[in-house]
């Protein structure tokens, strides 16, 4: 190659031809786009293409272009968690009940409690150097408690299970424990950041003023901007510009504050106006390019840092069993009981801890957060990126076996949401 740009281009190519080839497989067995890419983001990564052919790898993905790699894909992020926001409607957290509640805080407290646990046995021999207990101890709990929003809402969409009663109270619960591991993690990020308990509080302080003043300043101006788009056709580039200065000084915040550029962009994105086509007419725009183009960047740059050949002994498969099994107990176990005790039935309460308990791409971006944070060794992120791919993949089949009662209709999803579940599956199905 003759230059930085002319690999970045080169490597796009390959990866994007790359996720939508192995994508096509993926929708052929029932799977989620979004697998796919991870597993083409691997294949490409020295896990495989760094094994067969070592000379191929190291000229497609020299260690120099790492840094520029990761940079697009980081402002893809910042992009695509804008999107997330957009697609969490606020109006899922209202009017759902003691029984989602309960359910949401379980399918948080339960697989945090365990993943703190198992973090605490593990600490002496996989923390790296250098890292706190605390910090790994709560990353690794966090890690545990993720669920996969866009991944949930597309196979619910997939299986007619929308508009349904559990449905509804699964996007509901999924929406809750999406924010509550946001902010969770927001707040470990500064801790590791901040040098002690008290500097860790104080930016944990400024990033609730930062929240509050987008909620007080931001979301009103947004909202009027809004009362102006009552058609596609009146979004003019000036207002599309200006809200993307707006995502991006609102990422940019939150990056100098110590609590990561994406939970601006994800805040951000909770606070645009549903009303009218404002939201409706920017995801549109914007969904294609990030979804096609800048996620699977980032699924590469996932699987050049995921190395299977650091997993070399028995000892390490069998934690690496042990992750998979405590995130399905603590993720599917707990929402299963909670859901039981609150007057569900066994199928509709097993179908909610199963679509509770997918990760996807969401778990990709907490870990690598992680890593890039120092708070996880390569070979942890590793066995992380596993659980993340077995825990979705087990997702579709695991749902059809239970057999949901589907026959419940709850109110129909807000436009916006509906449109975006549609389309947005962390990994568009393009036709051809």
């Amino acid at each position: 190659m003759h230059g930085p740009l002319s690999l970045l281009i080169l490597q796009a190519c390959v990866i994007i031809v790359a996720a939508r080839g192995i994508g096509a497989l993926a929708r052929w067995v029932g799977q989620p786009a979004v697998i796919a890419e991870v597993i083409a983001g691997i294949l490409l990564g020295p896990s495989l293409l760094g094994r067969l052919s070592p000379q191929l790898f190291r000229t497609l993905f020299p260690s120099a272009s790492f840094a520029g790699l990761s940079l697009v894909s980081q402002v893809g992020l910042v992009f695509f968690m804008f999107l997330i926001g957009l697609e969490l409607d606020p109006s899922l957290l209202r009017g759902r009940g003691v029984s989602s509640v309960a359910i949401s805080a379980a399918g948080i407290t339960v697989p945090f409690g365990l993943g703190a646990l198992l973090a605490m046995r593990i600490f002496a021999s996989h923390a790296e150097p250098g890292v706190g207990k605390a910090s790994f101890v709560l990353f690794m709990g966090i890690a545990m408690s993720i669920t996969a929003f866009p991944v949930l809402a597309r196979i619910l969409a997939e299986q007619k299970l929308t508009r349904t009663e559990m449905g509804s109270i699964a996007l509901a619960c999924a929406a809750a424990d999406d924010v509550t591991a946001w902010c969770l993690l927001a707040f470990v990020v500064s801790f590791v950041h901040a040098n002690g308990l008290m500097a860790a509080l104080l930016t944990t302080v400024e990033a609730m003023a930062f929240a509050a003043v987008m909620l007080a300043v931001v979301r009103p101006l947004l909202a009027r901007l809004g009362t102006h788009i009552t058609a596609r056709q009146h979004l003019t580039q000036n207002i599309v510009a200006l809200t993307f200065v707006l995502l991006l000084a609102s990422a940019l915040a939150s990056e100098v504050i110590g609590v990561h550029a994406l939970f601006g962009a994800f805040l951000f994105g909770t606070i645009m106006p549903r009303q009218g086509d404002y939201a409706r007419a920017l995801a549109e725009r914007l969904e294609d390019f990030v979804v096609v183009a800048f996620l699977p960047l980032f699924f590469a740059f996932s699987g050049l840092r995921t190395q299977l050949g650091l997993l070399a002994g028995l000892n390490d498969w069998l934690l690496c069993l042990a992750l998979i099994g405590v995130a399905c107990v603590g993720k599917f176990g707990g929402v299963f009981c909670v859901a039981r005790v609150t007057g569900m039935s066994t199928r509709d309460s097993a179908a909610l801890g199963i679509l509770m308990n997918t990760r996807g791409l969401m778990e990709l971006i907490v870990l690598n957060v992680g890593l890039d944070l120092g708070v996880i060794s390569a070979k942890l992120f590793t066995m992380m990126v596993l659980m993340a791919l077995v825990t979705t993949l087990m997702t579709t089949p695991l749902l059809k076996l239970s057999a949901p009662n589907a026959a419940r209709p709850a109110h129909a999803p807000h436009p916006l949401r509906a449109g975006l579940s549609a389309r947005l599956q962390e990994g568009r199905e393009v036709d051809s």
